[in-house]
């Protein structure tokens, strides 16, 4: 088992959150990295852009599902073995992706592809919650977002390179490479961090039973949907953000690509500004103070749509939504598993369960508004960071919080 925080040296914990961060961003590369051989694919199958989008619809489905099912397995059998049985999924669900002979074949791999990715956004929540104090949770999931949000910007280039130079096939090739290279890390690298629990249940109506009792949870609920809403959010702008930037503002692919870079980089600045301020104030503290701003930003985003009040406003605006993004998805995160030392894994799964499900919502409710208005948009993003908001001050008010920021 991994040694408390106490008994590791930095070195130790630099290269366990180093190997935690690469799996947890296995999920969103796999998204971003084909996005730009659909039209390639549907030239090979004959069919239209729209049906490909089924690929992502059944990856969506995988991963929620994935996450479910991983939960009680990880607590039951450890983290390390079932991490790497899920891995193996990924490598050879990635090689079926390649060898595609048609777009039902694509679209089944693309469901077992995401049953892989599952495990490791499932483990890497988890060992966190395991091997880490609490007060340095959410510190430390903060390092994972800092690697995961480099998925978004560098993942459509390596993805746009590999199609333009050897063919869309050739992505899942990387994936499934990529997939060898994680697997050597796991086993080199990350040591199991739980004593298996033999008398966890895998039955499927205790299974429900137990994240029901987690579901209920008062402080877990609270920051779970929390945290959801607040990915929410920010899948509606992901799914937006093309028809908003080069359909409404007349923006160039490449444009676009800077554009969308800068704004991602704007999420990961805020995850690591947010360790520093985890130095100072409690992780409650900061999300609370956050979730504030955030509303009052969706609020001003809403009436520059209204208004039609241009480009720059706008982006200006997104930016800080999403720099603040950066800090709510591992401060609630974190929130959410501080009751579970022993559930981490099952906790860890439901969190990322829901954050795909409201993610992949907003992200159909936004593509439903076939408009040239960031109304739509700005509607969506206001009730996701508002709802974000009343569940965490119904829950400071239940426990009487004092957010006052003068106090650590």
């Amino acid at each position: 088992m991994v040694q408390n925080s106490e008994g590791r040296n930095k070195k130790q914990e630099n290269i366990i959150l180093l190997v935690l961060g690469t799996l947890i961003a296995l999920g969103p590369f796999s998204i971003d990295a084909y996005l730009p051989g659909f039209d390639s694919i549907a030239k090979d199958f004959d069919t239209s852009i729209s049906k490909i989008g089924l690929t992502l619809t059944s990856y969506f489905i995988g991963i929620s599902i994935g996450q479910l099912a991983y939960g009680p397995i990880m607590d039951k059998f450890g983290r390390k073995k079932p991490l790497l049985i899920g891995l193996g999924i990924y490598f050879l669900s990635a090689i079926s992706c390649m060898y595609s002979p048609n777009l039902e074949w694509l679209i089944v791999s693309r469901f077992f592809l995401a049953v892989g990715a599952a495990a490791g956004m499932v483990a890497a929540k988890a060992i966190v919650r395991d091997v880490f104090p609490v007060h340095e949770v959410a510190g430390a999931i903060s390092v994972l977002m800092l690697i995961m949000g480099g998925a978004p910007i560098i993942a459509p280039t390596v993805g746009s390179l590999i199609i333009d130079s050897f063919g869309w096939e050739m992505i899942f090739l990387f994936l499934a490479v990529f997939c060898l290279l994680m697997i050597f890390s796991v086993t080199r690298f990350l040591p199991e961090s739980i004593v298996p629990d033999k008398k966890v249940d895998l039955k499927p109506k205790q299974v429900a039973i137990k994240y029901f009792g987690i579901l209920t949870h008062s402080k877990f609920w609270s920051f779970a949907f929390s945290g959801s809403f607040a990915i929410g959010a920010m899948f509606a702008y992901i799914s937006d953000a093309p028809k908003l930037f080069m359909g409404n503002f007349d923006l160039s692919q490449k444009e676009f690509g800077l554009l969308f870079g800068l704004n991602a980089g704007g999420l990961i600045l805020g995850s690591q500004i947010n360790r520093l301020f985890l130095r100072k104030f409690t992780t409650l503290k900061i999300t609370l103070f956050n979730s504030v701003i955030l509303v009052i930003l969706s609020g001003i985003f809403l009436v520059i749509a209204i208004f039609d009040l241009g480009f720059l406003p706008t982006i200006v605006t997104l930016f800080f939504v999403l720099f603040l993004l950066g800090f709510q998805n591992p401060n609630t995160t974190a929130l959410s598993l501080e009751p579970f030392e022993k559930k981490a894994g099952r906790a860890s799964a439901l969190i990322g369960s829901l954050k795909m499900i409201l993610g992949a919502f907003t992200s159909f409710l936004v593509s439903l508004f076939h408009t040239s208005s960031s109304v739509p948009l700005a509607v969506i993003l206001f009730s996701c960071l508002f709802l974000s908001f009343l569940l965490l001050f119904r829950f400071n008010n239940k426990t009487k919080v004092n957010i006052r920021f003068g106090e650590a």
